[in-house]
């Protein structure tokens, strides 16, 4: 039986850990040019590449957003322009206004963009309208007429009354459940991992709903589907 190597070589991580140290110390020159030394110019390149995986990991775990996507590509614009401007673009010796003002500026930024990331709430998916439920089938009175009162001719003749005809009862109203898209279905088992992840256990119908933000009703549905 042939073993397996115990420490394999991933060329795709030798090749992340190489452009993440090569953009790191692009970082940490920019910022040591633009005034921010000592430990302040080694600050700068973490908290670049903390606020892109902050981005990114709020991307694979909750799925595409406008606020995730935003601050991914300001944190991916901060790398790139890092990389570019170390090149010989930029006489760093001599840096420009705007680019001192734009590194003082810096940490105010990430330390917005990761607040938001981490204490904003999910995207909410647009839930259709659900159908109007269909008018209950009502069948039309079939009641005779009353009859016409007896003579008392015929009332002496002890003609027997025919009793009136019991009106059939209208049909109860038939409730169907709404249809649930399946791309609803697919975002509510997401976050139904999610939650079974965090807490260990199932996700209740009304966390569901708060968590998609849909009526009882549909929340109802979906979570018969997760089942």
């Amino acid at each position: 039986m042939k073993t397996r190597p115990a420490l394999r070589v991933d060329a795709v991580l030798v090749q992340a850990v190489i452009a993440g140290a090569l953009s790191f110390a692009h970082l940490h020159d920019l910022a040591d040019a633009a005034g921010q030394d000592g430990w302040k110019a080694w600050a700068y390149p973490i908290s670049v590449d903390l606020l892109l995986v902050a981005a990114w990991r709020r991307l694979r775990s909750d799925g595409p957003s406008r606020l995730a996507w935003c601050w991914f590509v300001i944190a991916l614009f901060a790398s790139l322009g890092a990389n570019v401007a170390t090149a010989g673009f930029l006489d760093l010796a001599n840096p420009p206004a705007w680019l001192r003002f734009g590194i003082a500026g810096w940490p105010a930024l990430a330390f917005l963009g990761g607040t938001l990331l981490a204490h904003s709430t999910d995207d909410q998916v647009p839930v259709p309208p659900a159908p109007a439920a269909p008018a209950p089938e009502v069948e039309p009175d079939i009641t005779p007429d009353p009859l016409p009162e007896p003579t008392p001719l015929a009332a002496a003749e002890d003609t027997p009354a025919l009793a009136p005809a019991d009106p059939t009862p209208a049909a109860a109203p038939i409730v169907t459940a709404p249809p649930v898209p399946a791309a609803l279905v697919d975002h509510a088992r997401k976050v139904a991992n999610d939650h079974h992840a965090r807490t260990g256990s199932p996700i209740d119908t009304d966390t569901l709903r708060a968590r998609l933000g849909v009526p009882p009703q549909l929340a109802a549905a979906i979570a018969a589907q997760l089942t």
